[in-house]
């Protein structure tokens, strides 16, 4: 007879099961522990981390979304904040801090609202209502820029750097940000569009940081194939050939048998007469410099040299499209078909020694549409360091173009989007409303970091920003060096509104997405749930 008492198994043993609240408790602590890990990371004063791998290189870094990648992160909850960062620097390029503490701080306030009984599905729908809102009222607080606005566009991208560790020399870096990126922009319609990938970034250690140049052109890390080959050649014409010089081979296996002596001859002079007529055609075309994606013959290498042809060989093919859009030349699958037309312009195409390295410069071009930045930096780290920073700077740069519009930083946003969501909540009513004033809280999370961060009391400065809002000082903000709230937009703290408009959306999708979790299954060697180490994180967090 069927016993109604006995246990019915329908998952494989030693598989893990959390139900309810158990489960939501679990998820939000683990969300919150990488949100407190990259919290002290915020802000112009924030501290850095270092993150050593299982091979024991070292990163040292306080850029968020680096930091999140670098963590062995196991918990399957504390992964998606990750996926947050990873959001936030796909589409902007920076906030990606501000992202996760926001997402934490959600869960944090969610978790208060679950210990009184409000329903996950009532907050979560508050939650996302509130990042309606508050994307509406981001968006009618934003002032317009345009690519002649170099001096406002400079300021975003010294924004962006103030909490990195190049902030020594950021107007440095800045201006040659925004050169980059004005430089790569092409018009679309009313706007931009900008593709970060026309921007070359080289590292090279062994300067200082101010040395770091932007060059109007593109920086091949090669050189001539021939020692015999000019150094520099000046008013380049420059062909860009995507197939070898060398005598081709058969598609299949041939094999040439040569029974007189005088034959042999005559095929190695066939061969040479081959090569030497490439070499001809490329000087009958009137080029001057030759990038060649592919190999070059030693023989063909010689006959180069003699005709003063600088030649480069095994380009990369990014390269290789880099040197198309700076110099304006076609690149040519057959040599056959190079024409005048494909040829390139370049003031200087010459061979320099970087950090004991030799590499090929080809700059003074018209109007470039791929430019190349040389950073550099004392030591291995800080050049890793400086290319993170940059690529930060350039990043805000395009989304500040391709939106045209800008906020202020500071935490000003923040304050002025929770007093507007407070407003918000009291015409929304019911039980959303509880959600909505949650969010508005959770919005101060970021004025609070900056000034945990910076050293000062973050009630006293909360106080402070809040009363200057309320009296529609809409950019005032904290000075983090000062402890005082001033106004932004005077203080020169820009940030494109992409940024706030992407954490809003990135951080409220990760809380709702945990939030309606209530039941965590994981298989036997799976993502394990189960408490201990930080917060829950099931003792998969590495971190010094």
């Amino acid at each position: 007879m069927y016993d109604q008492n006995t246990p019915i198994f329908i998952l494989k043993e030693g598989t893990e099961r959390q139900k309810g609240k158990g489960a939501q408790r679990n998820n939000i602590a683990a969300a919150k522990a990488v949100a407190d890990a990259v919290r002290s990371s915020l802000g112009p004063k924030g501290m850095d981390k270092m993150l050593v791998d299982s091979m024991g290189d070292v990163v040292i870094t306080n850029d968020g979304v680096t930091i999140l990648k670098e963590m062995d992160i196991e918990h399957p909850a504390a992964k998606m904040m990750v996926e947050v960062s990873k959001a936030q620097d796909m589409e902007c390029g920076d906030g990606t801090t501000t992202a996760v503490i926001l997402a934490g701080e959600l869960l944090r306030k969610a978790e208060e609202m679950i210990d009184q009984n409000v329903h996950p599905t009532i907050i979560v729908s508050g939650y996302r209502a509130a990042a309606e809102k508050g994307k509406e009222i981001l968006e009618k607080t934003a002032d317009k820029i345009g690519i002649k606005d170099k001096d406002n566009l400079k300021k975003i991208a010294m924004t962006a750097m103030m909490s990195k560790s190049v902030s020594a020399s950021r107007e440095h870096l800045a201006g040659i940000a925004v050169d980059a990126v004005a430089a790569v922009a092409e018009k679309d319609g009313s706007g931009y569009t900008i593709d970060r990938d026309n921007i070359q970034m080289v590292k090279k250690q062994g300067a200082a940081m101010e040395e770091t140049e932007l060059i109007r052109g593109v920086i091949v890390d090669k050189e001539p194939v021939h020692p015999g080959m000019p150094k520099q050649v000046k008013k380049a014409k420059i062909a860009l050939v995507d197939s070898a010089l060398e005598v081709k081979k058969t598609e299949i296996d041939a094999k040439i048998q040569i029974t007189d002596p005088s034959n042999l001859q005559a095929f190695l002079d066939e061969e040479e007469k081959m090569l030497r007529g490439m070499v001809d055609y490329v000087k009958e075309v009137g080029a001057n410099v030759l990038f060649c994606q592919k190999g070059i013959d030693d023989l063909a290498q010689h006959y180069l040299a003699k005709e003063g042809i600088y030649a480069v060989r095994r380009v990369k093919k990014s390269d290789m499209e880099k040197l198309s859009k700076a110099t304006g030349a076609s690149i040519v699958t057959k040599l056959k078909e190079l024409r005048k037309d494909d040829l390139g312009v370049a003031e200087m195409v010459e061979l320099k020694k970087v950090g004991g390295e030799d590499m090929t410069f080809v700059t003074g071009c018209k109007n470039p549409k791929a430019v190349s930045v040389l950073l550099r930096g004392g030591t291995e780290h800080v050049v890793a360091e400086v290319e993170r920073s940059f690529t930060d700077a350039i990043s805000v740069v395009s989304v500040a173009l391709e939106d045209g519009k800008i906020v202020t930083g500071g935490g000003s946003m923040a304050i002025e989007l929770a007093l507007g969501l407070r407003d918000y909540a009291t015409q929304i009513g019911g039980r959303a409303q509880i959600a909505i004033n949650a969010f508005a809280d959770a919005m101060e999370v970021i004025p609070r970091t900056l000034a945990e961060n910076a050293g000062h009391d973050p009630i006293d400065i909360l106080i402070n920003m809040r009363a200057a809002h309320k009296k529609g000082n809409k950019y005032a903000g904290l000075n983090a060096n000062t402890g005082e709230i001033s106004d932004m937009k005077r203080e020169n703290v820009l940030e494109p509104l992409r940024v706030g408009m992407q954490a809003i959306s990135s951080a409220t999708d990760a809380a709702t997405m945990i939030l309606r979790i209530d039941d965590v299954i994981a298989s036997k060697g799976g993502g394990s749930s189960q408490p201990g180490g930080p917060g829950g994180m099931g003792g998969g967090m590495d971190m010094m």
